[in-house]
């Protein structure tokens, strides 16, 4: 058995995980609350969501650590890369896999004009593997799990405000706008926009661009820390 197979075997061992993994994007799906975008409320936190799940799936892997499991895989001829390789891999497609519901939940509750599918899909799934770059990166500061993962429900939500999920990013001085550029979580709400109104303050796929940096530089800090 892969390491691919293996997590996904793990991650989806029985039907309450699926449910309990699939539970809260199909009901923010259904958040149909009208706010300052003309999109549902839902779909503008789902970032929230992707982040959180990004975090318990993630998890997995301290764990492993603090069980000493990847010393036992180190002992086999499997690489530090490759284990980690394949978490992300299989990380990645069970989020885009639940990114495919919500966006399709979406179309055919709202429509394909409030919801486009295509872009919709792209911008989830780029912030999926950003969510998970974040939570590789955030783990590997902690020598305990749940030490870990206790700050990170704080963290995401400040992360969240300030980036202009929860309320119009036009609202905050502009030194603040500047400032919250750093954080994914700006792209993230920023790519909404561009979803929605298209030519809004730039071009959708330079913000894809830009999240797929910041997952590219979070996986790297976070893989610089052997999880062995």
């Amino acid at each position: 058995m892969t390491i691919f197979n293996f997590v996904f075997k793990r991650t989806l061992k029985g039907k309450f995980d699926i449910f309990m993994l699939l539970l809260p994007p199909i009901i923010t799906a259904f958040i149909s609350v009208e706010t300052w975008l003309p999109i549902p409320l839902g779909f503008q936190m789902y970032g929230v969501i992707l982040m959180f799940l990004s975090s318990k799936l993630c998890k997995t892997m301290m764990e492993d650590r603090e069980k000493k499991v990847i010393l036992r895989i180190s002992a086999a001829p499997i690489t530090h890369l490759r284990y980690l390789m394949e978490n992300l891999l299989a990380y990645t497609l069970i989020l885009s896999s639940i990114n495919i519901i919500v966006v399709g939940i979406g179309v055919l509750r709202y429509g394909s004009v409030t919801i486009p599918p295509l872009n919709m899909f792209l911008l989830f799934s780029v912030f999926s593997a950003t969510s998970i770059g974040l939570s590789i990166a955030w783990y590997a500061l902690f020598k305990h799990t749940e030490t870990a993962y206790s700050i990170l429900g704080g963290l995401y939500i400040s992360m969240a405000m300030l980036g202009g999920m929860f309320w119009p990013i036009e609202i905050m001085p502009q030194i603040i706008r500047r400032i919250v550029q750093i954080l994914p979580t700006y792209w993230f709400a920023l790519g909404m926009r561009q979803v929605v109104y298209t030519g809004y303050d730039g071009n959708l796929f330079m913000t894809i661009g830009i999240l797929l940096l910041f997952s590219v530089a979070f996986i790297m800090v976070g893989s610089r820390k052997r999880l062995g």
